[in-house]
Protein backbone atom coordinates (compact mmCIF):
# COMPACT_ATOMS: atom_id res chain seq x y z
CA UNK A 1 0.00 0.00 0.00
CA UNK A 2 0.84 3.77 -0.60
CA UNK A 3 0.39 6.23 1.86
CA UNK A 4 -1.32 9.31 1.19
CA UNK A 5 -0.46 12.51 3.34
CA UNK A 6 -1.25 15.96 3.93
CA UNK A 7 2.32 17.51 1.91
CA UNK A 8 3.63 20.97 2.66
CA UNK A 9 2.98 23.16 0.09
CA UNK A 10 3.95 26.52 1.33
CA UNK A 11 7.26 27.72 3.73
CA UNK A 12 4.75 28.39 6.46
CA UNK A 13 1.77 25.52 5.73
CA UNK A 14 1.13 23.49 9.07
CA UNK A 15 -2.21 22.36 8.07
CA UNK A 16 -4.90 22.09 5.32
CA UNK A 17 -8.19 21.55 4.80
CA UNK A 18 -9.78 19.03 3.09
CA UNK A 19 -12.64 20.75 0.70
CA UNK A 20 -13.56 17.79 -1.62
CA UNK A 21 -12.44 14.21 -2.25
CA UNK A 22 -13.09 13.78 -6.21
CA UNK A 23 -12.78 9.73 -5.61
CA UNK A 24 -15.00 7.56 -3.00
CA UNK A 25 -13.05 4.65 -1.02
CA UNK A 26 -13.12 1.83 -3.04
CA UNK A 27 -12.96 3.12 -6.17
CA UNK A 28 -10.02 3.00 -8.83
CA UNK A 29 -7.57 5.73 -8.97
CA UNK A 30 -4.64 6.20 -11.36
CA UNK A 31 -1.23 7.42 -10.46
CA UNK A 32 -0.91 11.28 -10.78
CA UNK A 33 -5.36 11.18 -10.98
CA UNK A 34 -6.16 14.46 -8.97
CA UNK A 35 -8.32 13.15 -6.19
CA UNK A 36 -9.03 15.87 -3.41
CA UNK A 37 -8.83 19.97 -3.11
CA UNK A 38 -6.96 21.05 -0.16
CA UNK A 39 -7.75 24.43 1.13
CA UNK A 40 -4.15 26.22 2.59
CA UNK A 41 -3.53 29.46 3.94
CA UNK A 42 -2.64 31.03 0.30
CA UNK A 43 -4.74 29.04 -2.03
CA UNK A 44 -7.23 25.82 -2.99
CA UNK A 45 -4.47 23.00 -4.62
CA UNK A 46 -5.33 19.82 -6.00
CA UNK A 47 -3.49 16.28 -4.76
CA UNK A 48 -2.64 13.60 -6.95
CA UNK A 49 -2.66 9.95 -6.32
CA UNK A 50 0.61 8.88 -5.33
CA UNK A 51 0.04 5.00 -7.15
CA UNK A 52 -2.02 3.68 -9.40
CA UNK A 53 -4.80 1.44 -7.06
CA UNK A 54 -7.67 1.16 -5.19
CA UNK A 55 -8.15 4.21 -2.86
CA UNK A 56 -8.47 2.63 0.47
CA UNK A 57 -8.93 3.64 4.86
CA UNK A 58 -10.02 7.27 4.23
CA UNK A 59 -8.70 9.22 7.77
CA UNK A 60 -9.76 12.76 6.95
CA UNK A 61 -13.50 13.74 6.43
CA UNK A 62 -14.17 16.94 3.65
CA UNK A 63 -14.06 20.04 6.29
CA UNK A 64 -11.34 18.61 8.28
CA UNK A 65 -8.09 20.52 8.74
CA UNK A 66 -5.21 18.17 8.84
CA UNK A 67 -1.57 18.71 10.12
CA UNK A 68 1.47 18.33 7.48
CA UNK A 69 2.56 14.65 7.21
CA UNK A 70 -0.59 13.55 8.68
CA UNK A 71 -1.62 10.16 7.06
CA UNK A 72 -5.18 10.76 4.98
CA UNK A 73 -5.63 7.70 3.11
CA UNK A 74 -4.05 4.63 1.62
CA UNK A 75 -3.62 3.41 -1.75
CA UNK A 76 -3.56 -0.36 -2.11
CA UNK A 77 -2.54 -2.17 -4.91
CA UNK A 78 -5.03 -3.82 -7.11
Amino acid sequence: MTEIFMPKMSDHMEEGKIVRWLVSEGQRVEAGQVILEVETDKALAELESPATGVLRDVRAAEGEFVTVGRTIAFVAEL
